[in-house]
């Protein structure tokens, strides 16, 4: 049970739905409370969807091009850390994409469902959580409902987004978002020392 929330806290970081909040807000400020509604419910629906498809396919796209689980491990750490690192040093995953936003028709898609919801940090964490080499079907179905159980909680998030952000405020969402940054750092460093280790110890 344990693992299982240690494995929903992670998840939860890397996806980071707090840090999203302005990124919705800035996409949506031309619509109206219903069409906000809509776009949040669509935005949540296809980012899971993305992620579905990287957990069922990544994989075996990554082993026909004859990816080592090794090397995948060492490079996917690197890339979330990389992520994590723009968390928390950066100027934060909401003003990069914020400054995307030039077409206010399409925004349920770009940037809320992908890259602010499920960010390329989310894809290669997932595709590292369900790797077949090392977790059982038991395993990467449960994984697979926990990202679930996320992107519900995200969506729940985005619905009371203004809300929140009168709560919060924009400071408290910022440092929120630092702290998943963090978070998501250990881990990616963990996936590299796995991986160094692992690779050496069948040399």
């Amino acid at each position: 049970m344990a693992e299982y929330i240690t494995t929903l806290f992670f998840i939860f970081a890397v996806i980071d739905p707090i840090g999203s909040i302005p990124v919705y807000l800035e996409a949506t400020k031309e619509f109206d409370i219903a069409h906000k509604k809509k776009i949040a419910i669509r935005a949540s629906v296809m980012a899971f969807f993305i992620l579905l498809f990287f957990i069922v396919i990544g994989q075996l796209i990554l082993e026909g091009m004859s990816v080592s689980l090794d090397a995948f491990q060492i490079s996917g750490g690197v890339i979330l850390f990389l992520f994590a690192l723009t968390m928390i040093f950066g100027d934060g995953k909401p003003e990069q994409e914020k400054n995307r936003i030039t077409d206010y028709k399409h925004v349920t898609i770009f940037p809320i469902a992908i890259p602010s919801i499920a960010s390329p940090g989310a894809i290669m964490a997932v595709v590292l959580m369900t790797d077949n080499h090392i977790y059982t079907i038991q395993q990467q179905s449960i994984t697979t409902g926990l990202v679930l159980v996320v992107i519900g909680i995200t969506c729940l998030i985005l619905l009371t987004a203004n809300h929140l952000q009168e709560r919060i405020g924009s400071y408290g969402i910022t440092v929120i978002s630092k702290i998943m940054g963090l978070i998501l750092a250990s881990y990616a460093v963990q996936s590299i020392l796995s991986g160094i280790s692992h690779y050496f110890g069948h040399v």
